[in-house]
């Protein structure tokens, strides 16, 4: 790894571990003071929520059941893609659309709608060519909040049902939606826009304006021109890194100058998609009344993410052997660049595509800042199998938490019945009806990524799309459907994913990689919020321990490498072992 690489890395967690411990504490606050009680904003904030809670006519102190809680998400969620689908297809007839958009197709239409409404965020289609600016705010910018808000109150859920004892409630879904996106989502995006304005990202309501451009090429009498397109391009930034979202406004994303003009940029957007995952761990601590078991979980998440990005630097530095043996990835003797520059901005380079790349893989967010397709084949391997491990390091906003409590709960499980003991997490006792779920939310994933993965590969016209029909080409159908059943949203770049099959198929997986594990989560706080917390005796297993941290990983890595691995072994392994 480069120095450069080093020190930016460095500087990233140094960022983070400065500011999570507060803003963990302050999400604690939202979220676990009652109704009523002052909190700190509520000057500038309870006006604000107030308007919402009257024009939707809810009661904020009443309380819901899991599967009251499951059904307002469910509705909510309907209700976004519902919107976000119509909205699309009468873009063209609606104003702030000054560069002529046009109605979206149907079925590219559903594909966004569910893909934003899932915080996926994929994105089959040019922004700045297919979306009109009222499509971009109102549509997709609000999903950005909605969303993630969405993944976040899922979170506290779970969290109150470990928390809580001989309880019925979980909390209430609506005003965990409305504290999240007022005190905690719009005021950090706000300061992150205004960040990113004053380095240069656009923020305007421009169409595209044409410009003359300095060519040597030109001949007498003509002037060579270029569309520079505009847009509120800083606002939807902030919240697609804060959010985990990743769905940019133009096509190329965060490689696009427009949206990532330089260096700092790309450090203030890789600090804004890990902010949120990794201080939910504090917020965890805080509300469950034990900073360790929020330390342990951090531990877990900081580990893997540490590996796979350090992996992905390190694989993209050492570049292509191939071009090594001719001589034509180095440098000069003076500036030793090397590397892997095939896909690269030359502001970035490698060893920063490499970071991005694990990171966005790992918060479910899917910006990039290079072409994943064109890393080595063992560079695409560690984001690839990073989202294969589940939202878990850190994962997206909410649902990492999620998914590493859910992880947590099989490690201790495991645990119990290698000592022959009822397994108990936090004082309640893990049993058969939350192990039930806990296998759900496991297994469904993997079912629809290989399915659909499986299936292409023998259906033509789906085969047909992929750009080469090799190992290469099956990781580009692997990385594809594992980013959409991840909620991630990045991918390999070239397999054309805008016929039906792909649109259908990978909504679905969206679909599914989103609503069949809030809501076994939801469930299984359901079930532990009912329960009575058991005194701690010798016999307890620890949770808040290296001991209960190294499992964790072991059980992630278990489960990943069973589920995963033979399909990895023909894609990108076989991919490096012949190149």
């Amino acid at each position: 790894m480069s120095g450069a690489g080093l020190f930016q890395w460095l500087l990233l967690v140094a960022a983070l571990a400065v500011t999570m411990g507060p803003l963990g504490r302050y999400m604690a606050a939202v979220y676990d003071t009652p109704p009523g009680t002052p909190v700190r904003g509520d000057r500038v904030f309870r006006p604000i929520e107030r308007v919402f809670y009257r024009a939707a006519r809810v009661d904020e102190r009443g309380e819901q059941r899991w599967n009251v809680y499951a059904l307002s998400l469910l509705a909510f969620s309907l209700v976004s893609v519902l919107f976000l689908y119509l909205l699309q297809r009468v873009q063209g007839a609606l104003p702030l659309n000054p560069d002529g958009q046009t109605a979206v197709k149907g079925w590219g239409a559903f594909n966004v709608a569910v893909s934003f409404v899932t915080n996926t965020n994929w994105q089959w289609y040019a922004g700045e060519s297919t979306m009109s600016h009222l499509t971009q705010m109102v549509g997709l910018a609000v999903q950005h909040f909605a969303s993630a808000a969405v993944g976040m109150a899922a979170a506290v859920a779970l969290i109150r049902g470990i928390a809580r004892r001989r309880g019925t409630t979980l909390g209430n879904f609506w005003r965990d939606l409305v504290r999240t996106c007022v005190r905690i989502l719009l005021p950090l995006a706000l300061v992150g826009a205004v960040v990113l304005v004053s380095q240069g990202v656009v923020q305007n309501l421009h169409g595209v304006r044409t410009v003359v451009t300095v060519d040597a090429t030109a001949t007498a009498g003509t002037a060579p021109t270029q569309g520079i397109p505009g847009g509120p391009v800083a606002s939807m930034e902030a919240i697609k890194e804060l959010g985990t979202n990743g769905g940019g406004f133009y096509n190329a994303n965060s490689i696009h100058p427009f949206e990532n003009p330089n260096g700092w940029t790309n450090l203030l957007q890789l600090y804004l998609l890990l902010l949120i995952p990794f201080s939910l761990t504090v917020t965890f601590g805080r509300m469950v009344g034990s900073k360790r078991q929020g330390r342990v979980l951090l531990a877990v998440m900081l580990l893997i993410w540490s590996v796979f990005s350090v992996g992905a630097m390190v694989s993209e530095q050492s570049g292509n052997p191939r071009l090594a043996a001719i001589g034509v990835d180095q440098g000069t003797s003076a500036q030793q660049v090397g590397g892997n520059l095939e896909g690269k901005d030359v502001r970035f380079g490698p060893t920063t595509c490499g970071l991005y790349a694990a990171s966005t893989t790992g918060t479910s967010t899917g910006a990039v800042d290079c072409q994943h397709d064109s890393m080595t084949a063992i560079g695409g391997f560690f984001p690839m199998l990073h989202m294969m491990l589940g939202e878990v390091s850190p994962g997206g906003t909410g649902t990492g938490l999620i998914g590493m409590l859910i992880y947590a709960l099989l490690a201790v499980f495991i645990a119990g019945l290698m000592v022959g003991r009822t397994p108990e997490y936090l004082g309640k006792k893990i049993q058969a009806s939350e192990m039930k779920l806990v296998v759900l939310y496991v297994v469904a994933m993997p079912l629809v990524l290989l399915g659909f993965a499986a299936a292409a590969t023998v259906i033509g016209t789906a085969v047909g799309k992929v750009q080469t029909t090799d190992a290469h080409g099956l990781s580009e159908l692997l990385y594809n459907y594992a980013s959409v059943a991840n909620n991630n949203g990045s991918s390999f770049g070239y397999l054309d994913t805008s016929s039906n099959w792909y649109t259908i198929t990978m909504g679905l997986a969206m679909l599914v990689g989103r609503f069949l594990l809030i809501v076994p989560a939801l469930a299984i706080g359901g079930s532990l919020v009912r329960k009575q917390k058991v005194p701690v005796t010798a016999g307890t297993f620890p949770t808040d321990t290296p001991l209960f941290a190294g499992l964790v990983v072991g059980v992630v890595a278990i489960l990943a490498g069973l589920t995963f691995f033979p399909a990895l072994a023909l894609g990108p392994i076989v991919e490096h072992l012949t190149r």
